[in-house]
């Protein structure tokens, strides 16, 4: 096979320089070196890759067609070699997050931007499920990492960075009755008796109490499902202020309005992990992203 990782870095610092010393200069090698490689590489194509007529060689029209798929390859090399590298550092092969439904709407896709800019081969899996699913797959070993709330309590199996905090709002369609008839007249206990749509798990366990409020609760796997059903009128809900504002700015949303206390509810966000099981490179930075953007 003609080329090899050494001649087409060769052949590359000749284009570049624009002749065989500076190449050699540039490569740490004595000019003969470089010339006899440029020589061999073209004896093997049985083409000619430079005009050696002038002082200085200059490219042909061959070597001008080669270079496009010469550069292409010289990148994936250097690719492949940091790829190498990263891996010998501790790079996973495959990074999964497990994210609550509420917080898919919060700013965790740009430090994943990031992180694919630093670790371009990393494979990296988003999946989404209520909070307590999340956290089961994070102990199952099928995430690596978990973007969850505040959990009531603590798990000794698990580590965790805070993150910064998301807003829930209570809200429901200006269609429901409870919306024409109490107006602002609503206070948190009324809205036991009123059917709330959730994003739960199968059971309640693991919930925060202060999300699940109802005594009728209808139980969805989406923030978007939820919203589709309070937008239906079947329900009210707690749902992310970013995801709801617009919705109440057009009127297609009423903000439930208590007259003893905030509608809201600000709870913290972590990004979980499993203490006993170590981190990959690209977890830890991915964790240190986010440390960052929430400062």
């Amino acid at each position: 096979m003609a080329f090899s990782s050494d001649n087409v870095r060769v052949f590359l610092a000749v284009l570049d320089s624009g002749s065989f010393s500076a190449a050699a200069r540039l490569l740490g090698r004595v000019p003969s070196a470089v010339s006899m490689t440029i020589a061999q590489l073209e004896a093997e194509l049985d083409l000619a890759l430079f005009d050696r007529s002038t002082r200085e060689p200059r490219p042909t029209d061959v070597a001008r067609a080669l270079e496009p798929q010469a550069r292409l390859l010289a990148s994936q090399l250097r690719q492949l070699q940091a790829h190498a590298q990263q891996l010998h550092q501790g790079l996973e092969r495959r990074l999964t997050l497990a994210i609550a439904p509420e917080l898919l709407s919060a700013p965790w896709s740009q430090p994943l931007a990031v992180l694919a800019s630093e670790f371009p081969s990393l494979d990296v899996e988003v999946l989404s499920a209520p909070q307590a699913d999340a956290l089961r797959l994070l102990h199952a070993g099928q995430a690596q990492l978990a973007l969850v709330f505040e959990r009531p309590g603590t798990d000794e199996r698990e580590a965790f960075q805070e993150v910064g905090h998301e807003t829930l709002v209570a809200v429901m369609s200006p269609d429901h009755p409870e919306a024409r008839t109490r107006q602002d007249r609503f206070r948190l206990k009324d809205l036991m008796d009123i059917r709330q749509i959730a994003v739960a798990g199968e059971d309640r366990q693991g919930a925060d109490p202060r999300v699940l409020v109802a005594r009728r609760i209808w139980r969805t796997d989406s923030h978007l499902a939820t919203l589709s059903l309070v937008q239906a009128g079947l329900g009210w809900a707690y749902l992310p202020q970013r995801l709801v504002a617009p919705l109440v700015t057009t009127g297609q949303l009423v903000e439930i309005r208590f007259g003893n206390m905030s509608n809201q509810l600000r709870l913290w966000v972590d990004v979980v992990w499993q203490n006993d099981q170590p981190l990959g490179l690209g977890a830890k930075r991915f964790i240190e992203l986010m440390r960052l953007a929430a400062a």
